[in-house]
């Protein structure tokens, strides 16, 4: 067996990324990355008693390519012996609709037919992706710049809600390419990964080289930090968990209000009422922004008795005596005054 698929092997038992007779759904884009994973996934089947199927997206953006594409990984699926399914999205009508980015409408179509597919198999099926340690760098150093927290700065996960898995995120780009020179393995280059209008490859081709030339390891500096990081987001979900359950009153009935005890609130540490805050927002729907929150800390220190405030689609906040009073007091809906 070759180390990478030992070390794959190995990490997948540890860490719990999958149990026996478990379908895992493999993204396969014909890409470098992907392709490994695929084989590696292959090679450690019988060992793991796992069950790999292939699945190519096409994002209806290169038809010049995504035949090919889809062409290689059907026949190196059915020269592993593995099941394959091809699907077709269209990423620039999402992005039109939902008025995102390509490559975030891309992500979010490519996932939704992850997800769908997954959950056709069962309760027993996993997603796996190709994200190695290069692209967990290229992810923490685009959130620094794009502005994030230090959940944000902590990168990828391997796992993430208990369906997606990282196998590659601690192996380097160096190593995917070594292992499918060493065994012959062909596969294709994705022709917009050189097209810098998209930021993460200005990062990839141009920041992180000029940051190299300053810090040769910058790549895997950036991973030990987020390493760091989420060891630390472990510790400060659990004190917020616990800050959760002293201090705030949900009514889980769907009228969808919520109250924090504001003494205690207040005598938090910064660092957790924020976190709390955040919780507070995601649990009312609401996209939990800085700015926001900090609009609260400051009403929540120094504001009056009875102060509001209105945040989007008839979210609202007021401070009572001893209370925090999140509601939505005309419904869920966009309104001013």
């Amino acid at each position: 067996m070759h180390p990478l698929e030992k070390a794959t092997c190995k990490l997948i038992v540890r860490e719990g990324l999958l149990a026996p007779a478990e379908i895992v759904i493999v993204g396969c884009s014909a890409g470098p990355d992907s392709m490994a994973l695929l084989h590696v996934l292959s090679a450690v089947s019988l060992k793991l008693a796992i069950t790999p199927v292939a699945v190519y997206v096409d994002h209806n953006l290169r038809p010049e390519e995504t035949g090919r594409e889809r062409d290689l990984v059907a026949a190196r699926s059915e020269a592993l012996g593995l099941a394959f399914q091809s699907f077709r999205v269209n990423a620039a009508r999402e992005a039109e609709e939902r008025k995102m980015s390509i490559e975030h409408a891309a992500r979010e179509l490519r996932y939704s037919v992850f997800e769908r597919l997954a959950s056709g198999y069962g309760a027993a099926a996993r997603i796996a992706v190709a994200h190695t340690a290069d692209d967990q760098a290229e992810e923490v150093l685009l959130r620094l710049i794009r502005g994030t927290g230090r959940a944000g700065l902590s990168g990828m996960k391997m796992i993430r809600d208990g369906r997606i898995i990282r196998p590659f995120l601690n192996r380097t780009k160096v190593e995917i390419l070594a292992y499918l020179k060493r065994y012959d393995i062909p596969w294709l280059e994705d022709s917009s990964n050189s097209e810098t209008r998209f930021l993460r490859n200005r990062l990839r081709l141009e920041v992180i080289p000029r940051l190299a030339g300053i810090n040769p390891n910058i790549s895997g500096t950036l991973r030990r930090t987020a390493g760091i990081l989420q060891d630390e987001e472990l510790v400060l979900n659990r004190l917020t968990e616990e800050a959760w359950q002293e201090l705030v009153i949900s009514d889980d009935s769907g009228s969808g209000k919520l109250s924090i005890r504001l003494p205690g609130f207040l005598a938090l540490e910064r660092g957790i009422q924020r976190r709390l805050l955040e919780k507070a927002f995601i649990w009312m729907t609401s996209r939990p922004q800085g700015e926001k929150i900090q609009q609260i800390l400051n009403l929540a220190a120094t504001g009056e008795t009875g102060a509001r405030l209105h945040f989007s689609r008839g979210l609202r906040l007021k401070k009572a005596r001893r209370r925090l009073l999140f509601s939505y007091p005309v419904g869920r809906i966009a309104i001013r005054g």
